[in-house]
C-alpha cells in the first residue's frame, strides 16, 4: 500500500513539475493542489456513484437532497426509501440500482469499509467492482480521495483528459489508452499528477470542488 502523507504529496508534486515541462507550466500558474480527501465510508462511495457522468454540482444536489430526506444517511436508511422517493432526490434509474446494490453490500457484510485501508490497491478495486455500478473510475476515485493512495490515475475521467489536452496542447481530447501511456511516465506519483491536472482544470475555469 502506498498511503501518501502531506509531506510526501508535496515532494511528489515538486518531482513531477521538475520532470515534466507541461506540468511545470500549470504549477507555475496554480501552485500546489489542495489535499482533497473524503472519509472511507458508505456516504463517500455513494457520492462517487452519484458523480458518475454528471457534474459535481448535480451530484451534490442529489446527495444533499437524499441527506435532507433521511436525516442520517446510512445504508439501511437508503434501503428504506422507495424508488419514487429516490427519484424525487434526483436519482436516475441507474443510480437507484447502483446505490441500492452498494447499500445491500454494506448491510449484508459483503463490503466492510473498516477493512479497506489495510488492503492493497488491487484488492480494494476487486472488492468495490463486485458491486453493480462500480467500475474502474469509481474505484480509482475512492482510492485517491478516501484512501489517499499515491499511484492511482483514473484515466477515463473526462476532466483529466481535457486537462491533458490543454496542458500538452493536443488538438483533440486524447483517448484513454493514450492517457494511460502518458501516465506511465508519472509513476510512482500518478496520484499527484492527477491532482495537479484536476487543479489546473478547476483553476482555468474558475471553479471549486463542491
Amino acid at each position: 500500500m502506498n498511503v501518501v502523507t502531506d509531506a510526501e504529496f508535496y515532494i511528489a508534486c515538486d518531482y513531477l513539475t521538475k520532470k515534466d515541462p507541461a506540468l511545470a507550466t500549470s504549477f507555475a500558474r496554480y501552485r500546489y493542489p489542495p489535499r482533497w480527501n473524503r472519509p472511507c465510508s458508505f456516504t463517500t462511495l455513494l457520492r462517487i456513484i452519484l458523480e458518475q457522468q454528471v457534474s459535481l454540482a448535480s451530484a451534490k444536489a442529489a446527495y444533499d437532497k437524499v441527506l435532507a430526506h433521511t436525516g442520517t444517511l446510512t445504508a439501511t436508511a437508503l434501503l428504506l426509501l422507495t424508488d419514487e422517493e429516490l427519484k424525487a432526490c434526483y436519482f436516475s434509474r441507474q443510480k437507484i440500482k447502483s446505490t441500492r446494490a452498494l447499500a445491500l453490500a454494506v448491510t449484508s457484510g459483503e463490503l466492510s469499509f473498516a477493512s479497506l485501508p489495510a488492503l492493497p490497491d488491487d484488492e480494494v478495486r476487486m472488492r468495490l467492482k463486485k458491486i453493480h455500478g462500480i467500475g474502474d473510475w469509481s474505484a480509482d476515485v475512492f482510492l485517491l480521495f478516501a484512501l489517499q493512495r499515491g499511484d492511482v490515475f483514473p484515466a477515463g475521467d473526462i476532466a483529466l483528459r481535457r486537462s491533458v489536452a490543454e496542458v500538452y496542447g493536443l488538438p483533440a481530447l486524447p483517448p484513454v489508452p493514450e492517457v494511460l501511456v502518458l501516465a506511465e511516465s508519472w509513476r510512482p506519483f500518478r496520484s499527484a499528477a492527477a491532482m495537479l491536472l484536476w487543479h489546473f482544470y478547476l483553476g482555468s475555469r474558475n471553479r471549486q470542488v463542491v
